[in-house]
């Protein structure tokens, strides 16, 4: 018969390991809602590997740190998508300024 083990991921598990890039793609996903787009691209990167290492071996790694893989990943999806709104807002009033500029509109 085959046995039904009951996990519990509250309690420390003692032979699993945090994954590697856990902390950084956290970080890294908070910096790109902040600072700049190119972190949340590099926190994505990092995280690509760890998902697929978590994935291969879920018993080999801690919760927590594939909690954290989640989240980081989240802030850097949620970061780059300001920064292209972001970019495009500026673009349109750059355009706007410019169009306006060749009208004369700005002109006294």
């Amino acid at each position: 018969m085959m046995e039904i083990q009951n996990k519990d991921y509250l309690s420390q598990q003692s032979n699993a390991i945090p994954l590697p890039n856990a902390t950084t793609t956290l970080v890294l996903g908070i910096l790109s809602i902040v600072v700049c787009f190119i972190c949340g691209i590099i926190a994505l990167v990092l995280s690509k590997k760890d998902l697929a290492d978590y994935n291969a071996n879920p018993d080999a790694y801690t919760a927590a740190s594939y909690s954290n893989i989640k989240v980081g990943r989240v802030c850097a999806i949620v970061g780059i998508c300001l920064q292209i709104v972001g970019l495009i807002i500026y673009i349109a009033f750059i355009s706007f300024f410019i169009m306006g500029a060749a009208d004369g509109r700005f002109n006294r």
